[in-house]
Formats: structure tokens, sequence, C-alpha cells
């Protein structure tokens, strides 16, 4: 496997590595402990170094090595789990590098050339492979020690992994957990005593966060009546919600396969991913606090205040958007919560040029006022594109019409708060459109004359 050029130090490019080839320009090396007379007390520390360890240099048992003859300074290149690998992209290099390096005249320009091509390589195996995370160098490292470790089949797809210890009985081992779309894994190797752990997800009876004396914060798994505990995660709820996902969607496919499949998220490996989980998790959760279709996915987030007119306040909150709704959930107790479906606005335009503000007009006369809007001419081209409206100069004349008719029922909101018909909720029922009782309302007539049938109250 290609890998992005990094620095080392002579003076610590071969402390635990033995050399095999070597020319002018490239080394390739074997780690101690592995291949021929990897046994011994060698064998063990090393092995344990790259188990407990992330060493992005030490993953693969064999690298290659660039330099130039009047500097100390090698780049890690290259990698491979077995021989037969490195030595392909060795040959590679003796083909297709070591010709050209000669027409160069300093070594400057040598590193340069060599570390473009790599990095083009990389980019080249990157279109076709199905890593989607924001460090794909490290990622692809973690997969070949978890392709390495497991030997799972070839279209098992690696999800994320975390560093962990895992409880075998009373003490705790170092290692690594892995979190693929099948199967949860566990891989550690201390001094000889190699821990291996793959469990499928439709195998899980029980997944739970768990404290107790010993283990302040750790995951429990229940599969085959084994209990298994995993601790020491640095982003517990972070694991624990991926897990989460990971299992009900194992038990979807086997119980719902028609809603499985269509779900691309689901349904295609490439979407499987720890960004596309942790994506579907907000979209889930935006559509059932907001009541929503589940076609609708979360697509913008942005902070704001929303002008309350009746209670003649601006409420802090986040402005949510998906396909076909524009949503707002205050943050401040005043639990204001507003649903506008796109095709119900009208207009957006800005109050005012010099401040973050846009106002929304829906049908029916309603406007309201967001402020303080980081992202506001973002936002407000999200919902003109959604709602197929045109800033263009040809709608000049109609937008000054509808900006003033915005503006004119924002002042008499304002002016005249009990006219407001925003279906807003308070949490202080005091503050509500009308506190009349509805006797009183459709029975403006004497309440003592009334049929007694009619007062009588069902309880």
């Amino acid at each position: 496997m290609w890998l992005k050029p990094e620095e080392i130090l002579l003076k610590n490019a071969f402390k635990l590595w033995v050399t095999e080839k070597d020319n002018e320009y490239f080394v390739l090396q074997r780690r101690r402990g592995y291949g021929e007379g990897g046994g011994g007390l060698t064998g063990l520390l090393v092995g344990t170094l790259d188990t407990v360890l992330d060493f992005t240099s030490k993953v693969a048992p064999y690298r290659i090595l660039h330099h130039t003859p009047d500097s100390q300074i090698y780049w890690t290149i290259a990698c491979g789990v077995t021989q037969e690998e490195i030595v392909q992209h060795w040959d590679w290099l003796q083909q297709n590098i070591m010709r050209t390096l000669s027409v160069f005249d300093s070594s400057e320009d040598i590193t340069s050339f060599v570390q473009g091509k790599i990095r083009g390589l990389i980019a080249e195996e990157g279109k076709t492979s199905l890593i989607l995370e924001d460090d794909p160098e490290k990622f692809r490292e973690a997969l070949l020690r978890f392709e390495k470790w497991f030997e799972l089949p070839a279209e098992e797809k690696l999800v994320t992994y975390y560093s962990c210890s895992y409880w075998k009985g009373k003490v705790p081992c170092q290692g690594w957990l892995y979190l693929s779309t099948n199967f949860l894994c566990f891989y550690s190797f201390l001094l000889g005593s190699e821990v291996k752990l793959i469990i499928s997800w439709d195998e899980i009876w029980r997944l739970e966060k768990t404290s107790n004396v010993i283990l302040t914060e750790s995951i429990h798994v229940l599969a085959h009546g084994e209990d298994h505990y995993f601790s020491m995660l640095l982003h517990l709820n972070e694991t624990f919600v991926i897990m989460e996902q990971l299992a009900a969607y194992s038990i979807k496919r086997l119980f719902d396969k028609e809603s499985f499949d269509s779900e691309p998220a689901l349904s295609d490996p490439l979407h499987i991913t720890k960004r596309g989980l942790e994506a579907h998790a907000k979209s889930e959760q935006f559509r059932t606090f907001f009541r929503l279709p589940k076609e609708e996915n979360l697509l913008e987030v942005h902070e704001s205040f929303l002008w309350v007119p009746f209670s003649h306040f601006n409420t802090l909150g986040k402005i949510c958007l998906s396909e076909n709704y524009l949503c707002f959930a205050s943050q401040d107790g005043s639990q204001c919560h507003v649903i506008i479906p796109m095709r119900e606005v009208v207009n957006v335009e800005k109050p005012d040029s010099s401040s973050k503000a846009l106002t929304v007009c829906v049908r029916g006369k309603r406007a309201m006022r967001f402020s303080e809007v980081r992202e506001y001419q973002r936002l407000a081209n999200t919902i003109r594109s959604r709602c197929g409206i045109s800033p263009s100069p040809q709608h000049s004349a109609s937008s000054e019409a509808i900006r003033g008719e915005c503006q004119s029922l924002i002042n008499h909101f304002e002016d005249n708060p009990e006219d407001v018909t925003l279906m807003v909720g308070q949490k202080d029922s005091s503050k509500a459109v009308s506190t009349e009782a509805l006797m009183t309302v459709f029975h403006p007539q004497d309440v003592e004359n009334l049929d007694p049938k009619m007062v009588t109250t069902t309880i």
C-alpha cells in the first residue's frame, strides 16, 4: 500500500527494522520480529508495541523508504503485510522511477518528484476505494491492520475503529476495537498473549453503557451468554451510538428487508461510514423532534434569533433546513417551535443591508424575522433555491412590493401582538393568544341561565 510520504530521521530509521534490499534512492526493510528469525523476546516486544501504539510508519511488517545520497532524512512511501506485496511495490519503483531520477540535478528535485508520484498513486487508488473519512491516510492503515488480523471476507466494510481496553476476566487488555458493517472485532497483543474477538452484530443480545466501582464507564456487550466489557474509550458516547446503529441495521436487514434496501445509507456500503452514520442519526433525530416524514434529511443548521411578536422578545435557537421544510427550535427554555413547508414561502428578504437578518414571508400574510444569522446569505440562497424564488433583476418590482408587505406585517405584529397568527407553542400559558374560557367565547349569554347539561363537566 502506498503511503503519504512522511519524514524519518536517520537515527530513528533502523532501530526496529532490518534492511532487505537497497539502492541509491530506496530501501526495503522488514520489521524486527517478523519473517525469518522473528521469534524470541524481540518479536514479543515489537508485537506489543505495534498493537498498543499507533505508529503510522510501523503498521505493517514491511516498508519502503526513499532517500538521497547526500541527505540523512528518509521518507516512508509504502508498506505491506506480506513480502510478496512489498516486492511488487519495489519492482514498480525499479521499472518506473529509477530511470527518471538520473535526469535530475539536485536532491531536492528528486525528492519532490518521488513525493509527487506517490501522491498521484494514492489519488488514483482513492478513486476506486470506499474510503470517505476525514483522515484517509490513517484510515487506510487501520484498514490494513483490520484485514491482516481478522481475515474477514474482502467485501467486509470497516466503518471506524477506536483504542480501548477489553476486560477478559479481571485483567484488562489494551488494544483496538474495530466496527465494520457486519462484525464487532477486537485485537490485542501484549508480550506474547494474543486476544482476538469477532462478534456478529445479529448475535448480540444486549448492548448498553454501564459503570461500577472498577469500571467507571464502559460498554457492555452480551453475546451468546458471554459478557464483554470495553472501557478506556476516549469518545465513549460516540462509540456507543455507532455500535447501536450498526446493531440496529443488522436486525433491520434480517426482519425488514424492504425498508433496508430502500435506504441508500444502509444498503450501499459506500455510505456506511462514520460520517454517514452520524449524518443519518442527526437526520433521524431531526425528523423525530419536528415529526416530519421519513423522506426528510437534515441539510443545514444555523444559529439565530427569532422575533416573537406577542412576547416582545427575540428567542435564541437553531434553524434547521430539510428538502421541504424550514424549522426552528428555541434553546433558551421558551419552547418556541416553528415548522414551515417550503411551498408556503413566498419570499426571503433582508430588512437591513447592514444586519445579519432575514425576513421570511409565507402565504396568508404572515412573516418571520430571523436575526444574527452568521451565514445569512447562504441561508437565503438555500431557501430561495428550495422554494423556486428567483432574485434576478426582472422580478425586482414584485420583490420590492413583497418586501414592503413583509416589513409592514412585522411592524403591525410588533404594535398589535394580539393579531399574530403564528402557530408557536409557549411554555408560559399566560402568554397565549386567547386566554378566555371556551364557554365564554361560544356562549356569551348569561351562563347561569343555560341548560344544566351544558355546564356539566365530565371527569
